[in-house]
């Protein structure tokens, strides 16, 4: 299987768990193990995502996050990549319905830890996203400023042969609802 096969597989499980009622339980199990690390690794300065209908809605992780005074810095949709920005409200709708800050500077320096949305990975532990490569590209050029990478989905979508791309980001850490996977060196 190919990484377009494996992306159309993994998307089907996600449309079909995020119309789930189970959803919130799954999210709220996965919010925790997510916390726990950022506790763990007393992580301040976090990358962060504003959540799709079918990715981890880590919102009230956000919330949270915020009241215990912690940096949250969240993509900022530009061309084919993105750019960091601090986390603000109000949120605006923008392309491919996704929800943003206002328009906001640039962060550009070290983030303790990065939260990432997958579809799926397999055995390198690289990511397998939607496809439009904006990750990519935002690694591409920011990589040196991101200590750990944890990558997050409801469902674990993973494929023992690899799939990926070097270009793929990678992470150090799988979470999902079931199980969590560390990248063995």
């Amino acid at each position: 299987m190919n990484k377009s096969e494996f992306r159309k597989k993994s998307l089907i499980k996600l449309r079909k768990i995020a119309k789930s009622p189970n959803r919130y339980k799954i999210d709220k199990i996965i919010i925790q193990k997510i916390y726990n690390y950022i506790k763990k690794i007393n992580a301040k300065n976090l990358m962060l995502y504003i959540p799709l209908e079918i990715e981890v809605d880590i919102m009230p992780l956000i919330v949270r996050l915020r009241r215990e005074k912690r940096d949250i810095f969240v993509p900022f949709m530009e061309g084919k990549s993105f750019r960091l920005v601090k986390y603000r409200l109000p949120l605006e709708v923008k392309k491919f319905r996704v929800k943003e800050p206002r328009i906001s500077r640039e962060y550009n320096k070290k983030i303790d830890l990065a939260i990432v949305p997958i579809v799926g990975t397999d055995k390198s532990m690289r990511r397998v996203g939607f496809g439009k490569g904006m990750y990519d590209r935002f690694y591409e050029k920011k990589s040196k400023n991101i200590k750990k990478t944890v990558f997050v989905m409801r469902i674990l979508s993973y494929s023992r042969d690899i799939i990926t791309d070097d270009y793929d980001v990678q992470g150090e850490i799988v979470i999902s609802n079931s199980r969590s996977m560390k990248l063995e060196c």
